[in-house]
């Protein structure tokens, strides 16, 4: 789908446009949106990253 925005347009307008597209758009997928800010951590994300790696090891 193609949305078109023109200069001017209000916030509101565009939340309507992309809340359409978001119930036009179907996918075979996960929905991340959902997760989105959900995982608290309690190490730093790098950090875990490099202790994963280091097991290969």
């Amino acid at each position: 789908m193609v949305a078109i925005l023109k200069q001017g347009a209000t916030k509101e307008y565009i939340q309507n446009l992309l809340d359409k597209i978001y119930k036009e758009v179907r996918t075979n997928g996960v929905d991340t949106k959902k997760y989105c800010g959900k995982i608290n951590l309690k190490m730093d994300a790098l950090d875990i990253q490099k202790g994963m790696r280091d097991e290969w090891r």
